[in-house]
C-alpha cells in the first residue's frame, strides 16, 4: 500500500495510487514552534490536491496541549501470542484514520523561555515546508496475489491457512469480542480444514454465535458440497452454496464470491424486519438483491440433495432472483437445533439471561434474589412468546434446585424448559376435483 518517493513534473507520486497516503507539512514557525500538516491521497499531485486530513497548529512540545503525538495519536497494536491478547503500546489515543506518530525524534520540551521567546536550540527543529510519502513497507503477501474465484488452498487473498491461526484464537475470547454470527469469506473447508475446525471448535465454547462456513472452492459440483459438509457435525455452524456473482466495489467488476461474504446481509435483513428466530431464507427475507446470478442455477433435484446433505442451496427463481433457500444446520442428528432459527433463538435467549445473571453474581442467595430473577427473564420469554419466538416456556429457580447444599457451595441454580416454535419448510397441498352440483366436505 506504499509508494516510492519519487515525483514525475505535475508532482504526482510515481507509483501513487487510491490506497497511498502521502503527507506534507505547511505554515512552519519558528516564533510560535507550530506547523500544519496535512494527510493527502497519493493519486494527487501538487495543483490537484486531494486532502484526507488536516491537522493545524501542531508541535514538538511534549508539554503542549498541541503535541504532535497527543493530537493525532501513537498507539499501536500488536498480537500476544504468549498471553492470546491484543497489546496496545503507545500514550495517546489515535485520531487519525491513515496515520500515527511513530516517534519524534528531538522533542522541543519547553520550546519558549521564561520570558516567552523561542529557544535557539529549538528554532532549528522545527519542520520545513516540503512534502513527501510512506515507503518500506513490510510484509508477506504472496506473489501472485489471488482474490475472488481465483483463491485456493495456498493463495487466498495473499495468504494461507496458517496466517489465519492467531486471530482465529482471539476470537475466542468471549469477554473481548462479542458478535452473534461470524464469517470468513476465503477460508473453505476442502482446502483449509485446520482452521475451520478451530473456527468452529472456538463458536462451540462460546455458545453465542453462529458461523457461516463456506465448503468447497469456486467451481465445485453438488457432490463435493456434499462431501464436505458430511465431514462437520455441529450446530453452531450453517453452509450455503454455490458461490455468487457481485460487483467489485473499487473496480466495477463482476467478481464471484463465496456464500458466507452475502449471508450476512441476509441475517441483518431477517433481524430488521422480523426476528432472529424467524428463518433467514425464502422470497420474503431470503433475497439477494446485490447478487447478480449464482454460480449455478440449481434444479429442484439438486437442492433437494443438497437440502438432504445439510447444505443450504441459494436459488434462482425466475421474476424473483437468487434466494437463499434453506435454514439447515451442519448438525447431522435430527432436533430442532439442526435449524438456523432455532439456534439463532437459543443464542438471543442465553444473551439475554446472560445478561440478568451477570447482574445477580455476588448477591445475597435469598429468595428476594431468585425473584428478581424471575421478575426479568419470565416478562422477556413472554414477549420472545408473543413474537412467535416460542410455543411455550418454563423457568424454576427456587427451593427444589437451590437446595440447602446447594447454596452452601454459593451456587445459584435456574432450569429454563422452552419448546421453540418451527418453519414450515415443505407445504403439501391436495386438490380434489368434484362433480357439478357435489357438497365440499366440511
Amino acid at each position: 500500500m506504499n509508494s516510492s518517493s519519487s515525483l514525475d513534473i505535475s508532482g504526482s507520486l510515481e507509483s501513487g495510487s487510491v490506497n497511498n497516503v502521502r503527507w506534507e507539512i505547511t505554515n512552519p514557525s519558528t516564533s510560535s514552534g507550530t506547523f500544519d500538516l496535512l494527510i493527502r491521497r497519493g493519486d494527487d499531485t501538487t495543483n490537484n490536491k486531494i486532502v484526507l486530513e488536516t491537522w493545524t497548529g501542531l508541535s514538538l512540545d511534549p508539554s503542549g496541549d498541541n503535541f504532535i503525538s497527543r493530537v493525532i495519536g501513537d498507539q499501536v497494536e500488536n498480537y500476544n501470542v504468549t498471553k492470546n491478547q491484543i497489546d496496545v503500546t503507545g500514550s495517546f489515543r489515535n485520531a487519525s484514520r491513515y496515520v500515527r506518530v511513530k516517534e519524534v525524534v528531538e522533542p522541543t520540551l519547553n520550546y519558549f523561555d521564561n520570558n516567552g521567546i523561542a529557544k535557539a536550540e529549538f528554532t532549528p527543529l522545527i519542520p520545513v515546508a516540503s512534502s513527501g510519502s510512506f515507503k518500506s513497507a513490510t510484509g508477506d503477501l504472496k506473489d501472485g496475489t489471488k482474490f475472488y474465484q481465483n483463491i485456493e488452498a495456498n493463495n487466498t487473498q495473499g495468504l494461507d491457512g496458517g496466517n489465519y491461526t492467531n486471530m482465529i484464537s482471539l476470537l475466542s475470547n468471549q469477554d473481548e469480542y462479542v458478535y452473534n454470527a461470524l464469517m470468513a469469506p476465503g477460508l473453505f473447508n476442502s482446502g483449509h480444514a485446520s482452521e475451520c475446525t478451530s473456527l468452529i471448535n472456538n463458536t462451540q465454547v462460546r455458545g453465542d454465535a453462529l458461523l457461516i462456513l463456506d465448503l468447497v472452492p469456486y467451481n465445485s459440483t453438488v457432490t463435493a458440497v456434499n462431501s464436505q459438509a458430511a465431514s462437520r457435525n455441529t450446530s453452531y455452524a450453517a453452509s450455503y452454496w454455490p458461490w455468487c456473482q457481485v460487483i467489485d466495489p473499487d473496480t466495477g467488476k463482476q467478481v464471484w464470491v463465496p456464500a458466507s461474504t452475502v449471508v450476512g446481509g441476509v441475517y441483518a435483513y431477517n433481524d430488521s424486519v422480523s426476528e432472529p428466530w424467524f428463518a433467514p431464507a425464502g422470497i420474503n427475507r431470503g433475497g439477494l438483491g446485490q447478487v447478480i446470478r449464482a454460480e449455478q442455477k440449481l434444479t429442484s433435484s439438486q437442492r433437494d440433495s443438497l437440502y438432504t446433505g445439510k447444505v443450504n442451496p441459494i436459488a434462482t427463481f425466475p421474476g424473483t432472483g437468487v434466494v437463499v433457500y434453506g435454514q439447515k444446520t451442519l448438525q447431522t442428528r435430527a432436533s430442532a437445533l439442526d435449524r438456523v432459527n432455532v439456534r439463532r433463538l437459543l443464542i438471543q435467549l442465553k444473551s439475554y439471561i446472560s445478561q440478568v445473571g451477570q447482574t445477580l453474581v455476588f448477591e445475597q442467595n435469598t429468595i428476594a434474589t431468585r425473584n428478581n430473577f424471575l421478575a426479568q427473564v419470565n416478562p422477556y420469554l413472554e414477549s420472545v412468546q408473543q413474537r412467535q419466538g416460542l410455543y411455550a416456556f418454563k423457568v424454576i429457580m427456587d427451593d427444589t434446585n437451590n437446595t440447602p447444599d446447594v447454596i452452601d457451595r454459593n451456587q445459584l441454580i435456574g432450569q429454563i424448559f422452552i419448546q421453540p416454535t418451527k418453519t414450515a419448510e415443505f407445504i403439501y397441498l391436495d386438490f380434489n376435483v368434484l362433480p357439478t352440483g357435489a357438497t365440499f366436505p366440511a
